[in-house]
């Protein structure tokens, strides 16, 4: 694997519907940020041992109901700096605990276009700038 130049922005996207795939794909590219696809729970894992990433979107419901939180946690694990983004089938207070409890940065429904998805990345600091450290840092 070839290393990323320092202005290069990786995104892993991780979502079972081809259809939402390709069109988040086609929005990164448009916005100069290289993205991988993963449709299941074995190439996610796959493209996390051989890329680094700085944002990652992924579903909630990958295969089965909530995989996508610990695919999520796994994720901010790995790449503690990067921005890691859920879509969620909506944002109550038990898919918001989900969020904390899985390091999740941002939320959002599986309602949000292709478009408001990669504007809420790129407004993010692991692309336009500083990421916080610490959680500590986060509150300060």
């Amino acid at each position: 694997m070839a290393p990323n130049r320092s202005n290069d922005k990786t995104a892993l996207i991780v979502h079972p519907d081809m259809t939402a795939v390709s069109s988040l794909q086609n929005t990164f590219v448009k916005n100069e940020i290289t993205a991988i696809v993963a449709r299941d729970l074995p190439t996610a894992l796959l493209a996390i041992t051989q890329h680094f990433f700085d944002v990652v979107v992924v579903s909630s419901r990958i295969s089965e109901e909530g995989d996508g939180w610990t695919l999520g946690g796994v994720i901010r694990l790995v790449f503690p700096k990067a921005f890691v983004l859920m879509i969620a089938p909506g944002t109550d207070l038990i898919t918001l605990k989900n969020a904390i409890n899985h390091g999740i940065d941002e939320v959002l429904e599986g309602t949000a276009s292709p478009e408001q998805i990669v504007s809420t990345t790129l407004r993010s600091p692991a692309i336009a700038g500083k990421r916080h450290a610490t959680p500590k840092e986060r509150i300060q």
